[in-house]
């Protein structure tokens, strides 16, 4: 029973998880396509340009949720990877979204510098939607796993003074006879 509610609460848990990056995606995607539509590097690429009033604003202020909300996982991650000293991907993926939004933020205000927030958001829903099928793939794994775990038997059936006992499995001992019956499963580790 118990092993059950603890196999429950990792779903549950994973289940949250990746609910939680599909959201993350989908609002992110949402403010990446106006932050894409206001960038000169995509008016270059795409031959249109949408100048509007109060551009640098609205990419800001979408940018800006975009960073917080879309790079939170990624932000907080990185955090965790140095508290434990044990630098990772977070840390990667963190840095390249700050130096981006920071760098373009700056830019903003130097008529001479890029912004790179049509790249910062386009990173951030990449990283989100990787991070979301990763947990697709790993729920999957650990279903599989838990039907296995399913087909394991509880119970032998040792072979003591000629006749046939059913004991609990974790109660075999090394050089044990048991029996296996026709159609019964067993899990054979060496």
């Amino acid at each position: 029973m118990e092993k059950n509610s603890l196999i429950k609460k990792y779903h549950s848990s994973h289940m949250h998880h990746m609910n939680d990056f599909k959201k993350r995606f989908l609002l992110s995607l949402a403010a990446t396509i106006p932050i894409l539509l206001l960038s000169p590097m995509i008016w270059k690429i795409l031959g249109f340009k949408l100048d509007i009033p109060y551009r640098e604003a609205i990419i800001f202020v979408l940018s800006t949720f975009v960073y917080f909300y879309g790079g939170k996982p990624f932000l907080k991650g990185s955090f965790e990877e140095i508290k434990r000293a044990n630098p990772g991907m977070m840390i990667l993926i963190s840095l390249a979204i700050s130096v981006a939004y920071f760098y373009s933020t700056y830019a903003l205000f130097d008529p001479k510098s890029k912004e790179f927030f049509g790249e910062l958001a386009t990173l951030i829903d990449v990283m989100l939607i990787g991070h979301y099928i990763e947990a697709i793939s790993v729920m999957g794994a650990a279903n599989a796993l838990q039907e296995l775990v399913r087909l394991i038997p509880h119970k032998a059936h040792k072979m003591e003074n000629g006749k046939v006992v059913d004991i609990e499995i974790e109660n075999l001992k090394i050089d044990d006879t048991i029996l296996i019956k026709p159609g019964e499963k067993f899990l054979l580790t060496v």
